[in-house]
């Protein structure tokens, strides 16, 4: 019999799930297991959006929509962002409804890059990107962050630019970080543009965590840099709608007439009903995640002072939903083997750093996307194995 698995892209062979769901599945068997692995919000979407959703429904909205989504939709995606950031796009011409922010990178990804293209990514770094840049022939150079508080330091940036030169086609920046929760400040935001403006290069820009800052207030590079930034946000994280699958490419219009047609050609359109219902969490839900950062932010004092405690190194985040610790000393230094031993023991689940490249090992990174019960249990179960190392 042919084995028809010789005839795929070969750039398949050089891809794989992510660790992050190959890890949550393999420990999702254990008795009782507690798992802070995913980044999904434990809140439900608010009562509002989803009787916006049902009435679409009754009204029929179940057709298609044109590409780029819904009028209403994109109009009040760009006052969303005008309002919250500063910044402008035309919502005729520069706004495209992706499904979700996953496919926002993905068409802008292969909309951009050719084979031998290089991109840029200060790591560690959300494991989504790789492969895509992958698929697309591409190459991923990482650029070590861990020594500088997981913030991408301009000089280190202008280096790598300078050091693959030409064939860098893209930098991709991620914040508030996934998987470190670390953001940059207005006065970080600006130096890394200033950097950038030199060269010939897209700035991909995931700003997915955007509404869940807590120690003041985010500001996107595309205020300083619009002309060469594909901004990336959606709804997922910041009003629990990761189901609903609805996320937003801002791009200048030139750029955005070539990206649209990958994003026609991966899956014609976002789904209507979820675009109504982001219709109301854009405009009447507009400070719906409001709610949710205190208590994420109660979640996040709670976890990091514990894990502080334990004897773990924690760069303290200030935005997302994610602790990075460093694992200590005593204990195992790898860190698929602390976690898989920690679950096996005392039945707690969270991510190994590898899963997030070369600069994440020895660390380990927890959602307290859970309730604060929850993770009172949690801490309890790290102590546990902490102290018996």
């Amino acid at each position: 019999m042919t084995d028809l698995t010789k005839r795929f892209n070969k750039q398949v062979d050089k891809i794989a799930v992510s660790l992050i769901r190959q890890f949550d599945e393999r420990v999702s068997d254990i008795p009782n297991i507690l798992k802070l692995t995913l980044g999904e919000p434990d809140f439900n979407t608010p009562e509002h959006v989803k009787q916006a959703g049902s009435q679409a429904i009754e009204d029929n909205f179940s057709h298609y929509t044109g590409m780029s989504g819904l009028p209403d939709i994109r109009q009040a995606a760009s006052k969303f962002l005008e309002e919250k950031y500063q910044v402008s796009y035309d919502w005729q011409s520069e706004v495209l409804v992706t499904v979700g922010a996953t496919e926002a990178i993905s068409a802008s990804l292969l909309g951009i890059l050719e084979a031998g293209d290089k991109v840029l990514l200060p790591s560690p770094i959300y494991p989504g990107y790789e492969p895509i840049i992958t698929l697309a022939g591409a190459e991923p150079v990482y650029i070590d962050t861990s020594d500088n508080g997981f913030v991408l330091a301009p000089d280190a940036l202008e280096a790598a630019l300078n050091e693959h030169g030409e064939a860098v086609k893209a930098v991709i920046l991620n914040y508030p970080s996934n998987p470190t929760g670390v953001t940059y400040s207005r006065e970080e935001v600006q130096a890394l543009a200033e950097v950038l403006k030199k060269y010939p290069v897209f700035v991909i820009s995931d700003e997915i965590y955007s509404e869940l800052t807590y120690d003041e207030d985010h500001v996107s590079i595309a205020e300083y840099l619009r002309e060469q930034t594909i901004l990336i946000n959606g709804l997922s994280k910041s009003h629990a709608m990761t189901g609903w699958r609805i996320g937003f490419i801002y791009a200048p219009k030139e750029l955005t007439k070539e990206i649209i047609k990958v994003h026609q050609y991966l899956v014609t359109a976002a789904a209507t009903v979820s675009q109504k219902a982001a219709v109301r969490a854009l405009v009447e839900g507009i400070n719906d995640a409001q709610v949710m950062k205190k208590e994420y932010q109660k979640r996040r004092d709670f976890v990091y002072d514990k894990m502080s405690s334990f004897g773990f190194d924690v760069a303290k985040p200030s935005g997302a939903f994610y602790i990075f610790a460093k694992i200590p000393a005593n204990c195992l230094q790898d860190s698929m083997e602390f976690c898989v031993e920690l679950a096996q023991k005392e039945a707690l689940a969270v991510i190994p750093g590898i899963a997030f490249g070369d600069a994440g090992e020895g660390y380990i990174r927890i959602s307290y996307a859970a309730s604060l019960e929850s993770l009172t249990e949690a801490m309890a179960r790290m102590e546990r194995y902490v102290t018996a190392k």
